[in-house]
């Protein structure tokens, strides 16, 4: 890919719905959602980056942001060369990468950032916490639900990856209310997005550069 690929980044806290976000705007016609996990969750272990991966997962250690980003543009080249994401045309939704300033860096030659939308939950922690252990012990994953790990997951976005999105320019910053329902959310991003890229045609008023929603459909801009 020599050019620089139109990217729309989701960032919120684990368990704000970003997945669920990525997935809906994916279904859009000329955006293309890609998470993090799937990445990961789709390497061949008999791969040479599967093998190195391997080594890393199974002594429960974190995979480096150079192999991190490295296994993306992989996976990115795959879509590419069968037919899944058109660079000319489609604008690739991502979650869960950037996860910190070192992956922004890394990534930043490769991609043109036209949207950095971050899902608050912050205003109800409690409420958050309570997402993750329901949703924890759902999957059946009885650690996750513990309620330490959750809190320390909560802790490390908010060190690593929340001056990430402040880096990106006021002007594609855009902030929702993810402690809405999901369709809310959804209509909020949506109204964010056609705001920074069709600011004529998407009747919302801009009066700031950081967004909380449409003001037209009930959403509230930041003060």
């Amino acid at each position: 890919m020599a050019k620089k690929i139109k990217v729309i980044l989701l960032f919120g806290a684990p368990g704000c719905g970003k997945g669920t976000q990525g997935r809906m705007l994916g279904m859009l016609p000329g955006y293309v959602h890609l998470a993090c996990g799937d990445v990961f969750r789709g390497i061949d272990q008999r791969s040479e980056l599967g093998r190195i991966f391997s080594e890393y997962s199974t002594k429960g250690l974190l995979v480096p942001d150079e192999f991190t980003v490295r296994l993306w543009r992989e996976h990115l080249n795959d879509m590419v060369a069968t037919g899944r994401f058109k660079p000319d045309r489609d604008v690739l939704v991502l979650d869960g990468i950037p996860r910190n300033m070192q992956q922004a860096k890394l990534l930043k030659p490769f991609m043109q950032v036209i949207r950095a939308v971050e899902i608050r939950t912050d205003r109800d922690p409690e409420q958050l916490v309570a997402r993750l252990r329901s949703r924890a012990l759902k999957e059946g994953r009885a650690d996750d639900a513990q309620e330490g790990i959750i809190r320390r997951r909560l802790e490390v976005y908010e060190k690593e990856t929340t001056p990430v999105v402040g880096s990106y320019p006021k002007g594609i910053r855009a902030e929702v209310n993810g402690l809405q329902s999901p369709m809310e959310v959804a209509r909020d991003i949506v109204c964010g997005i056609l705001g920074c890229m069709l600011p004529s045609e998407a009747g919302c008023r801009r009066t700031d550069a950081i967004w909380r929603g449409c003001p037209r459909s009930g959403g509230k801009k930041k003060a």
